[in-house]
């Protein structure tokens, strides 16, 4: 398989997925910028969207969006516990933590990354961000990881887009169970692995 992918972006979730699936991955890195693969390949022909991740698989067939890519490489490898069974309510679970993810923390900071945006409309964003904070450092507050104690591709992708609030004037001084979560993903073997391979420590 391979993963198309920019550091830091959040195809670093899906990275952290196989990663912790022990999956084998070809690492293929974009410049989002000029839609370019580091091998010259127009990003565009791969991913028509034009962001990062895309999934090519063994047959030749690609899969992009986060949230399906996660769960695909977490069921390659069940034992892993990175996703519950399909058809359980642990996996609707699973499901309500990506989806809250993605629309409530990984879009509110659009506008942070757009230096075109007025910084009112931005402080907007920075505000929204706290109220989603402190909502989940009320839910930390109990539990290791977003589902207990076991860590899971919902994990991996709150561990991605919250550590972009380094970037962006965020302060998470206020969330200490939040940032007892970073803390606790970042010191895992395999994060650090695919931190390393991003160079991004």
């Amino acid at each position: 398989m391979k993963l198309y992918y920019t550091p830091g972006a959040c195809s670093l979730a899906s990275h952290i997925v196989a990663a912790e699936a022990c999956l084998p991955l070809q690492l293929v890195k974009v410049d989002l910028k000029e839609h370019r693969c580091e091998d010259g390949t127009d990003f565009n022909a791969i991913n028509i969207k034009g962001y990062v991740p895309a999934l090519v698989l063994d047959d030749g067939q690609t899969l992009t969006e986060g949230v399906a890519i996660m769960q695909y490489l977490a069921d390659q490898t069940p034992a892993s516990g990175l996703a519950p069974a399909c058809g359980t309510m642990a996996r609707y679970r699973l499901q309500e933590w990506l989806t809250f993810v993605s629309s409530e923390v990984h879009k509110t900071f659009g506008p942070l990354w757009n230096p075109a945006i007025p910084e009112e409309i931005k402080q907007g964003a920075r505000d929204r961000l706290a109220r989603r904070f402190a909502w989940l450092d009320q839910e930390l507050a109990a539990r290791a990881y977003l589902m207990g104690d076991t860590f899971t591709a919902a994990d991996a992708y709150l561990f991605t887009v919250v550590n972009w609030c380094g970037f962006h004037n965020v302060d998470l001084s206020p969330y200490a169970n939040l940032r007892a979560f970073m803390d606790r993903v970042r010191g895992r073997e395999k994060v650090r692995q695919a931190l390393q391979a991003e160079g991004l420590v």
